[in-house]
């Protein structure tokens, strides 16, 4: 494992020793907020980088039910669609031990996320905050989470003066359009860990390292901002 300053990242060798290393890491998180307030709080995306996670994390021995597990971000789908991150999450993570975890998903009866994200933003009273660790992934147009650029919303979604909630979100090339938290709500954790893998992730990290509007890449509030520790974590 090496560290590269420019733009800053941890390396790994491949996923599957980033996986260990990051699961370890999130165990102990857990664990630490556990001991500390009784309860731990865990924010993480879909997709298929953190499927080799969540395979990992769901073995680590923990008090899992004493943990909260949140969506980042949703598909406007029922939990049962195979594009579902709620279907994704429990099918991989909450599984054996880990299904003792308090799951809050996003999705609601809502006939779209711009009317469900009142009532989704509800269900997060329920969840430590500040989160003790919010996973993040990273599109290769900049996105994270759901805040997509040319999305209608994006900037409210990026306001760092708006309060913590969540957004309706459209993806200008996806089909479905999605439920995302907001900006606010992303940073209002103590860690956050900003997951890629392989060599076109990597080239557009290194784009949105550089100048340019927020708005273009909406990873880069994420980035630039000083509030929350980021770190990012990459593998071929």
């Amino acid at each position: 494992m090496t560290v590269n300053s420019d733009p800053p990242a941890t390396k790994f060798a491949d996923s599957d020793s980033l996986s260990s290393a990051l699961s370890s890491q999130l165990a102990t998180n857990l664990k630490a907020a556990i001991a500390a307030r009784g309860l731990a709080s865990l924010v993480v995306s879909g997709g298929k980088s953190p499927i080799k996670l969540f395979e990992l994390l769901r073995a680590e021995s923990l008090e899992w039910s004493r943990v909260c597990v949140a969506l980042a971000d949703e598909r406007w789908v029922e939990p049962s669609d195979p594009e579902s991150n709620e279907k994704l999450v429990r099918d991989v993570l909450l599984k054996e031990s880990s299904a003792a975890a308090r799951f809050i998903g996003l999705k609601n009866a809502a006939p779209t996320p711009d009317l469900g994200a009142v009532s989704a933003w509800e269900t997060f009273a329920r969840v430590p905050r500040p989160f003790d660790a919010v996973v993040l992934g990273m599109g290769d147009d900049g996105h994270t989470a759901s805040l997509f650029p040319r999305s209608p919303n994006l900037a409210s979604a990026l306001n760092p003066a708006a309060a913590a909630g969540c957004v309706g979100m459209r993806s200008p090339v996806a089909p479905h359009p999605r439920l995302s938290l907001n900006l606010s709500a992303l940073l209002d954790s103590r860690r956050i860990v900003v997951l890629i893998t392989g060599a076109k992730k990597w080239n557009t990290y290194c784009a949105a390292s550089a100048d340019g509007p927020a708005e273009q890449m909406p990873i880069r509030c994420v980035l630039r901002q000083r509030h929350t520790p980021v770190e990012v974590m990459w593998a071929p």
